[in-house]
């Protein structure tokens, strides 16, 4: 029997159509049968966020970077002609009409084929964010078990 092709994803970027791509690669990998792992890291954390205001106890710091990031995937804006959050809308109605799913359908494809998540637990640490604030389905871990699972992997990128 041939061992499952594993692939792993290092989403360093927080920029939409970035995230978008890391997450086109990672649900084509598991659609080939990959075990497929996404660690999010530093502004890839946005992609984990929900939408929707969370309370919970911050320091004046930690409020601060909440109120900066962008919440959800769906806020996050472009790394080319974003155009003051205009870039983003233009390229959500192209999508659109070329039947393209949107980032948060990517990342609800990547839960139901069971694509590891994880988000960076330094990382939340660092930018003050808490686990309520991160979607369901996510695990919280460090480098070392990152690096586990790409020191078996056939691909491993960083976005």
């Amino acid at each position: 029997m041939t061992e499952k092709k594993k692939t792993t994803i290092v989403l360093f970027s927080g920029d939409y159509d970035k995230a978008m791509a890391a997450y086109i690669i990672a649900n084509g990998a598991a659609a080939y049968d990959h075990e497929v792992t996404i660690f999010h890291t530093f502004w890839g954390l946005n992609a984990l966020r929900k939408d929707e205001p969370i309370t919970v106890e911050k320091t004046f710091m930690e409020k601060m970077f909440g109120k900066m990031m962008p919440r959800g995937a769906n806020k996050m804006g472009l790394s080319k002609m974003n155009f003051a959050g205009m870039g983003p809308k233009m390229i959500k109605d192209i999508m659109k009409k070329h039947n393209a799913m949107p980032l948060p359908d990517l990342i609800e494809m990547a839960k139901e084929q069971d694509i590891k998540l994880v988000a960076c637990q330094m990382t939340v640490d660092l930018l003050g964010l808490k686990q309520e604030e991160i979607m369901d389905g996510v695990e919280f871990a460090g480098v070392a078990a990152y690096l586990a699972d790409a020191e078996d992997g056939n691909v491993n990128l960083f976005i």
